[in-house]
């Protein structure tokens, strides 16, 4: 009885946050290690369609560099990355679109469908939402590196993407992107995820990861700190708390909230039902980021 009683108390706790997110949009970013852990998967992907049966529209957008990477050792190509996006001749772009656009996309479509949700992959097979054009880095010099067929979103069909939410569909979008004369291109799973949030003006941008959230302590799990502002992070930048691979990303995340997005979450995919947590408890499991002061509680 005390067990059954403490379910129903966790119920009660998460219909707050069920009914303060009602029709809202939240984009879920899958990709990394996450990807190749099927149960990890399985758990995540029912946690998105608990959201969707509960009146939230969540979208996911994915990557999948680990299986790119197979792929492209299977063909005897050498995987090559500058400034942490992957070079992209011809020959990788054909296997970035057959196994990003292709087989993994189709792959998370029909798992939702499986555990009982009803989802749509927006790819080039069926209907393209990401459009962009050709990517240039910067040096860092002023010279501009030509990464190949590697390129950035800059508009996304909004319509397409909303009137699936509306139905009650889990739209299942690819890091990949067509230009305006049918040229395709390889997109940053990171980057892609937040054009869409911001496209859709999101509640939630979530970014699954396999880390807890941002750290005191990089090396240390339990040191994973529960809300930042936006000025707790550039001064935790500042200190070298967020260093290296992860002052890029936070940075991105900041640009994302000043464009329309209500909060960014970095949360651990491998911790079983880490979704559901994050978005419909008080406490939460990760790290949320926020534009303006803190609220007095956590989500609010």
């Amino acid at each position: 009885m005390e067990e059954a009683i403490a379910k129903a108390d966790t119920l009660i706790e998460a219909m707050g946050w069920i009914r303060r997110f009602r029709d809202k949009t939240t984009v879920i970013k899958l990709g990394g290690s996450l990807m190749d852990d099927a149960n990890a998967m399985r758990h995540i992907l029912l946690d998105v369609i608990f959201m969707e049966t509960v009146g939230m529209r969540p979208v996911i957008v994915h990557g999948g560099g680990a299986a790119i990477d197979r792929a492209m050792a299977q063909a005897n190509i050498t995987p090559k990355k500058i400034q942490g996006r992957r070079v992209t001749d011809e020959a990788t772009l054909d296997i970035v679109v057959k196994t990003l656009a292709g087989e993994i996309n189709q792959q998370l479509t029909d798992e939702i469908e499986r555990l009982g949700g009803r989802a749509m992959n927006l790819t080039f097979g069926t209907t393209p939402v990401l459009f962009g054009e050709k990517l240039l880095l910067d040096n860092g010099s002023g010279e501009k590196i030509d990464l190949g067929f590697v390129g950035h979103v800059t508009r996304v069909d909004r319509n397409v993407i909303e009137s699936l939410t509306y139905t009650s569909q889990i739209p299942v979008i690819p890091s990949v992107c067509v230009d305006d004369k049918g040229q395709k291109y390889n997109v940053n799973a990171d980057t892609a995820a937040m054009a869409v949030a911001e496209s859709l003006g999101a509640e939630k941008l979530v970014f699954l990861s396999d880390v807890n959230g941002v750290r005191k302590d990089k090396n240390d799990p339990s040191t994973v700190i529960p809300s930042l502002t936006a000025d707790e992070a550039n001064e935790l930048i500042r200190t070298g708390v967020i260093e290296s691979g992860m002052i890029p990303k936070i940075e991105a995340c900041l640009g994302t909230l000043n464009r329309g997005v209500g909060k960014v979450h970095i949360i651990d995919g491998k911790l079983r039902h880490s979704l559901l947590l994050e978005v419909y408890t008080t406490q939460g499991v990760g790290t949320e980021i926020l534009a303006g002061p803190r609220q007095a509680y956590r989500h609010a």
